[in-house]
């Protein structure tokens, strides 16, 4: 019997069934499992039953009752209600389908004749209405992006493996003009729950494109009534949100006045020359580096020194026109051009926004600005980058170059780089390093924690989807133990807060219960061979042990010596007698 321990009062029946349900859909499947809603009600049981007197069952308890009390926000499958009602969902529909809050609000798309009067009142607003349209409006622009999972090409030989948003890190910019009414579709090609989030939009999003299970899609509309540089992003539900920003789903969204110009535009009678549309965002080599904001590379629009590589060409004297926002999702940025002094700059785009020169903008996380400025009458280089110039050493630095044989008007979006599958697989398979958040990425990034056989328990924390050391190397015998570091558990979308560590493959199989924050699970490895296992909530983190036994010292062979011939022991005896014999004459 191997020693299998969990940090758990109780482990429930239903709760063993659902994690070997999981160890066979994980050694079928592999780590291309798809997610699904089955460790959401297993662990909602789980709150309702064992868990429901502990301080952390009862804070989730609370949560999930209190929400009862709002309108449905679309994340999950899951219901949210007081426990009788919660327990009588389980009872009779505890496998998916029609929750007990979609029952209770069967039609949340047209209920705008509730609020005719507030509609009324906000045209009537000397300021821009919501965005709200009705959801069966005609668009006047659609836009259809694909949210996934799979590599990209930073340059100077790295590859990310993590989420993309149409084959690419940014996505497509997506631009619209003031008072629009654009419908915004998501399609979900991964193998987990994706969703949007669209900053442009002053209405819900959430509950229309919130957790979108694979192989399908949702679409909202919405009214652009607001100008400006905004940042849409996947926001599957959940704590799960930050984590497919920070593993790469996220892209530019502007809108265009057209009430009211910038004022370059406005004095020069023309739009820009050169109008660029740049991003500044990070990348994150484990969970843990992204929890904790130590990015390994900042970009602007996807590559790693991009614009040096492909310098942005300008005329002396150009109308310059720059849409800048930072991603983050960590991060500061003070962008600044080397040799420039802004002529305008409006704060998140907007047009009234204006401020008048300046070295640099600030941008926080999601901040924007668009910039305007006249390129000088003196041909060479003018850097582009930000001031905290930790970021800059890592990749973000660019270059606009003055020459008099530019050929402008030139557009620059903020696309990530794009290439075909066959260029990636042959990127791929030439890689100096390959970096993921949730995978084990190449050696270099991702070296083999090793243990000897004097340490007898190895912790893995688990944190920002991943665990953490990836990979682990011990001597048999040798327990370890997860810990799940993520906080936020609660019951809505991607149940990012809530882990386990099933094997997939290996000598012997282990399996453990989900994991609330701080809980954990310790398993003893006694048999040699590698193990690579899965967190069955979210199949695409991935983890190994190694269990291998020290080698043995080689025994030193004793030290042959020959003995000391009889003859020469003779002759030393007489030599100090001689000695002896002449020194008592010496002393006569």
């Amino acid at each position: 019997m191997k020693n299998k321990t969990t940090h758990r009062a109780r482990l429930p029946q239903w709760s063993a069934g659902l994690a070997a349900g999981a160890m066979l859909l994980a050694t079928a499947a592999g780590p291309d499992a798809r997610a699904c809603d089955s460790c959401n009600y297993a662990f909602m049981n789980e709150v309702l039953t064992t868990r429901a007197d502990t301080p952390a069952g009862r804070d989730m308890l609370a949560a999930m009752t209190n929400q009862a009390k709002l309108p449905l926000q679309g994340l999950s499958n899951i219901p949210h209600g007081t426990p009788d009602e919660m327990k009588a969902f389980l009872g009779g529909n505890g496998n998916g389908g029609e929750s007990w809050a979609e029952s209770r609000n069967k039609d949340p798309l047209h209920n705008e004749g509730d609020f005719i009067d507030i509609i009324e009142r906000d045209y009537s607003l000397p300021v821009a209405p919501t965005s709200y349209v009705p959801q069966d409006a005609t668009p006047d622009k659609s836009f259809t992006i694909t949210l996934h999972e799979g590599q990209v090409y930073l340059g100077n030989g790295v590859v990310y493996d993590g989420f993309l948003t149409d084959g690419k890190v940014p996505g497509p910019t997506i631009i619209v003009d003031e008072g629009d009414i654009v419908e915004f579709i998501v399609q979900n090609e991964g193998n987990i729950p994706h969703g949007a989030s669209i900053h442009a939009a002053y209405t819900q999003t959430s509950k229309y494109l919130g957790n979108i299970p694979p192989g399908q899609s949702k679409k909202v509309l919405f009214r652009a009534n607001h100008p400006g540089v905004y940042m849409y992003h996947c926001a599957p539900g959940g704590h799960a949100i930050p984590m497919h920003v920070l593993f790469g789903q996220y892209g530019m969204m502007v809108v265009r006045p057209t009430q009211t110009q910038y004022k370059m535009e406005e004095m020069l009678g023309r739009g820009p020359d050169v109008d660029i549309y740049l991003v500044q965002h990070e990348w994150y080599a484990s969970g843990k580096d992204a929890i904790e904001g130590n990015p390994i590379y900042t970009t602007f629009n996807g590559k790693l020194f991009r614009y040096i590589e492909e310098p942005i060409m300008a005329k002396p004297g150009d109308y310059v026109r720059i849409h800048f926002l930072n991603i983050g999702p960590n991060l500061l940025s003070t962008f600044h051009l080397v040799g420039i002094i802004w002529d305008y700059a409006y704060w998140q785009g907007h047009p009234e926004n204006r401020l008048v020169g300046g070295q640099t903008v600030t941008a926080g996380p999601s901040d924007s600005w668009v910039i305007e400025f006249r390129v000088p009458p003196d041909e060479g280089t003018y850097l582009m980058l930000s001031h905290a110039v930790g970021s800059t050493s890592r990749g973000a630095i660019g270059a606009l170059v003055a020459d008099r044989n530019a050929e402008t008007p030139v557009v620059v979006k903020a696309d990530g780089p794009e290439l075909s599958k066959e260029e990636m697989e042959e990127i791929a398979s030439n890689a100096q390093r390959v970096i993921s958040p949730f995978r084990p990425g190449t050696s270099d990034i991702d070296p083999v924690a090793v243990y000897g056989p004097e340490t007898k328990e190895v912790r893995v924390s688990i944190i920002g989807n991943s665990y953490y050391p990836k990979t682990v190397q011990v001597a048999p015998g040798t327990t370890v133990t997860w810990v799940n570091e993520d906080v936020f558990s609660y019951m809505a979308g991607e149940f990012s807060g809530i882990h386990n560590a099933v094997s997939t493959t290996g000598p012997e199989r282990f399996v453990s219960p989900l994991l609330a924050h701080a809980e954990r699970y310790s398993f003893t490895f006694s048999e040699e061979g590698e193990y690579d296992y899965i967190c069955t909530p979210h199949p695409y983190m991935e983890g190994r042990v190694i269990v291998e036994a020290p080698p043995k010292a080689e025994e030193e062979e004793p030290v042959k010596t020959s003995g000391t011939p009889f003859w020469l022991i003779l002759l030393v005896i007489a030599s100090l007698g001689m000695g002896l014999i002449a020194i008592v004459k010496g002393r006569r």
